[in-house]
């Protein structure tokens, strides 16, 4: 689920945390990194590290951590959110509640000085109806994150898709960065390791400012020609020097110049023929036509009629006063101006021959270049040339109507400059002798480029580039939806909140925690009571204190102060800020200095506040939501352990696939002065109970074969647990004496252990009891190691209580010995 915490990456300068690392630690039977799940239970011996694991938490509920550690560091990691450092606390964004012994000192300071208040904590009233049915009505919207409901839901959605949309991104970004990080530095094909580039420390940055080179607008490519004549530049002798070109003597202006007074002449006919003036097409096809007739045909050859000598004159006088002289005369002149232009047309292309194998290959580019510029200037040209030419043919087909002359664009002066900038290569060519070396370096840039530039068309770069651009896009486009789901989600939890400020009571926080008191404990003469402040300078309208009967309570004892404190805690789950918003929930040994039946009622105040699902109304309906993200509870009792183990859904859980489950179990090893976390071994799991756990230890006492510092403090507790361990045995073996030193004499034997060596085992390094010096002098490992064999030995006369014991914790009971063979030592 989003927002769960995954992993504690690391811990480092932190207590007994010195330099722990997850991903090296804590792994399953297959060696596989496991992952905190939605219920956690880690077991700890006293001084493992527990309450250190707890202080990182209420680092990032309180976003502070103690200055009295040197250099903390930690990396706590999150599913779908920011990771969690010692530099930032807040960016994970999660509603974090953790029961530790600093939440006491700083809540319930009168545990500590009984001077000091209980700090007060609001809970939702009970008189507004209307307002909570308000509640309601929102949290409905707002909908659960477990169930992935209502906005809630509809942000995980965009959560997911954002996580899924920005993989997608990096997949295709680290891919063609892999692409391009291969052309670069492979040792065949690279840039890097081809001499003919000369680019000894190319690397994945070259080829990214090479790649935007040969995309930019003004590269050209270079054509396999070019490529040749670049590998060949190298190898160039010193050219002849290239001879001036001609210069231009272009006729543009005289001919437009002459184009305007014939197309602008105004002419008349001596006897016009209005139809023929009004019709030109028709006027010219009368004219085209007389050249067919006159002093040629007596007939007409368009319709085929005879015509006497009469008529035919009288036509020709006619035909003579509309097409006069002074017509004829002009139609000469605009033919021989057309034929003038078609010269011009044809010489100008002409003008300016570029010769590349006079010049060096070094300027084949640029000359490329003006030879394109040419063409383009001279077909520019040529074209108002042609424009010419048909005002001029337009006139021509209309003798007689003068028109106003458009003159187009001229480019004499650019082609002149075109000429002028042939020369400066020309000039800049027959110097290149000097300057050979540096066209040689340009060579290798060119052909450094081809090759980038034949890459990326072959992997289809701006293919690939568009599609990751799409990718960042969606990605992109997928965050702001997310954030705009986010934001209506601290909307709408804003609104509950303003909602909920309208009832909170503060008062009832203390009823809250009675409840627990007498309901889940029995204790109806211990209880917090508010009193109301009437200090103008206090924080909060009340106050809390505790009441025996009807009296202040003090010099309470521990257990009291441990029920108490656990109490306020599980009341203040029900606060302003916390009820309703799914906190992620640390509790740190909550039975410290309990009895039995404390344990069990703190087991079962846990479950029906904490796991069992909140029923809520949906419109009428009746649902059910989870009132956690994700619960952690650490313990050093294995009593705790055992009651833990019966939480619902713990048995069904241990029947699911690793991806179902929903409850992980981990133990807190302390190995001399640092500490890890592990996967649970199964026999603590499965068995739970305290008599399995240090008959495992005593077992493993009895088996190493080498101390080293991974082991060692498996002889440092050794004292404890043997102690621990025959307080069990001894009492069910000897019901009406348990453990003393005649019971222990009835378990070893006069004959094979002295029973004051167990008893200084347990007494001296178990209690440390008599002189500092004691405790400071280093464990005597291999008395130790005598004693768990020796006690090993002796549970081995009862076989079947042995074997089921050995069972118990994962051991497989020894065969019986072949006879002839040597029994082999435990």
């Amino acid at each position: 689920m989003a927002g769960e915490i995954k992993r504690i990456n690391s811990i480092k300068n932190m207590a007994v945390f010195q330099s722990f690392n997850w991903s090296n630690s804590v792994r399953d039977k297959s060696n596989n990194i496991a992952e905190f799940r939605k219920l956690n239970v880690l077991y700890g011996r006293n001084y493992s590290g527990k309450t250190t694991l707890s202080r990182i938490f209420r680092a990032l509920e309180t976003q502070g951590i103690s200055d009295k550690y040197i250099s903390p560091e930690f990396n706590v990691s999150f599913d779908g959110v920011n990771d969690a450092t010692q530099n930032d606390f807040k960016s994970h964004g999660q509603l974090i509640r953790v029961f530790n012994e600093d939440f006491v000192k700083e809540n319930l300071r009168f545990i500590v000085d009984d001077g000091q208040p209980i700090n007060s904590f609001a809970i939702l009233g009970e008189d507004n109806s209307k307002v909570e049915k308000e509640i309601e009505k929102l949290e409905s919207e707002l909908g659960d994150e477990e169930k992935k409901t209502g906005l809630i839901g509809e942000y995980s959605k965009a959560q997911d898709a954002f996580v899924t949309a920005k993989a997608s991104h990096k997949t295709k970004s680290d891919d063609l960065e892999g692409k391009l990080r291969e052309k670069a530095n492979n040792a065949k094909t690279g840039i890097k390791h081809n001499k003919q580039f000369g680019e000894a420390t190319y690397n994945v940055t070259r080829i990214h400012a090479d790649i935007k080179k040969v995309t930019d607008s003004t590269y050209v490519p270079i054509d396999q020609d070019q490529e040749a004549s670049f590998y060949a530049i190298l190898k160039e002798e010193p050219k002849d020097e290239v001879r001036e070109s001609n210069k231009f003597s272009l006729q543009y202006s005289s001919i437009a110049s002459k184009a305007k007074e014939l197309v602008e002449r105004d002419i008349k006919a001596s006897a016009p023929v209005q139809e023929w003036l009004d019709d030109t097409d028709l006027g010219k096809w009368v004219q085209s036509g007389r050249k067919y007739h006159e002093e040629k045909r007596d007939h007409c050859a368009f319709c085929g009629s005879q015509h006497d000598h009469d008529h035919w004159e009288e036509l020709w006088k006619k035909l003579d006063s509309h097409f006069n002289q002074e017509s004829q005369d002009m139609e000469r002149e605009i033919d021989a101006l057309i034929k003038l232009v078609e010269d011009e047309k044809k010489r100008v292309p002409e003008l300016l021959k570029i010769k590349q194998s006079d010049f060096y290959s070094s300027f084949e580019k640029e000359l490329n270049g003006l030879s394109e510029k040419y063409t383009k200037l001279s077909g520019k040209y040529v074209s108002s040339l042609d424009e010419i030419k048909q005002q001029l043919e337009k006139r021509k087909n209309d003798i007689f109507s003068a028109e106003s002359f458009s003159e187009p664009a001229s480019f004499e002066s650019d082609l002149i400059a075109l000429r002028d900038e042939y020369e400066k290569i020309r000039l800049a060519s027959n110097g290149v002798a000097s300057e050979l070396g540096a066209k040689q370096s340009a060579a290798r840039l060119a052909l450094r480029l081809h090759e980038v530039y034949t890459f990326i068309n072959d992997i289809k770069y701006s293919d690939e580039v568009d599609e990751i651009e799409t990718l960042r896009q969606a990605f992109e486009n997928a965050g702001s939806v997310r954030d705009a789901e986010r934001a209506k989600v601290d909307t709408k939890k804003s609104e509950i909140s303003e909602l909920k400020s309208k009832l909170k009571d503060e008062s009832k926080g203390a009823d809250r925690v009675n409840e627990y008191l007498n309901d889940f404990f029995g204790h109806k003469y211990l209880s917090l009571v508010a009193i109301e402040q009437t200090d103008e300078e206090a924080t909060s309208k009340y106050r809390f204190e505790v009441m025996r009967g009807e009296a202040k309570a003090y010099h309470l004892s521990e257990g009291e102060c441990s029920l108490i404190a656990f109490c306020y805690f599980m009341a203040k789950l029900h606060d302003i800020d916390t009820k309703g918003n799914q906190p992620i929930i640390w509790i740190d040994d909550p039975i410290s200095s309990l009895d039995s039946n404390h344990i069990f009622f703190v087991y079962s105040l846990i479950n029906a506040e904490i796991v069992t699902p909140e029923k809520y109304n949906d419109n009428g309906v009746e649902k059910e939501r989870d009132r956690f993200k994700q619960l952690f509870i650490s313990t050093h009792n294995l009593d705790f352990l055992k009651y833990l183990k019966r939480l619902p859904g713990a048995n069904q859980d241990a029947r699911k696939k690793d991806a179902k489950k929903k409850f992980q179990y981990l133990i807190i090893e302390r190995c001399d002065k640092e500490s890890s976390l592990k996967i649970m071994p199964d026999y603590l799991r499965e068995y739970v109970t305290e008599f399995n756990y240090l008959f495992h230890q005593i077992f493993k006492c009895a088996s190493i074969e080498t101390i080293d510092d991974t082991n060692y403090t498996t002889f440092y507790n050794f004292g404890n647990n043997a102690r621990k361990f025959f307080e069990v045995f001894l009492y069910y073996k000897y019901p009406d004496k348990g453990m003393n030193e005649e019971t222990l004499k009835c378990f070893f034997g006069d004959e094979k252990i002295p029973a004051v060596l167990t008893d200084r085992i347990n007494n001296e390094y178990s209690h440390l009891c008599g002189v500092f010096e004691r405790g400071a002098t280093p464990v005597e490992v291999p008395e130790m190691q005598t004693a768990a064999k020796q006690i090993m030995e002796r549970l081995k006369q009862d076989e079947d209580q042995y074997t089921a014991l050995l069972t118990s914790i994962g051991e497989s009971a020894p065969q019986p010995a072949v006879p002839g063979e040597p029994v082999a030592e435990t």
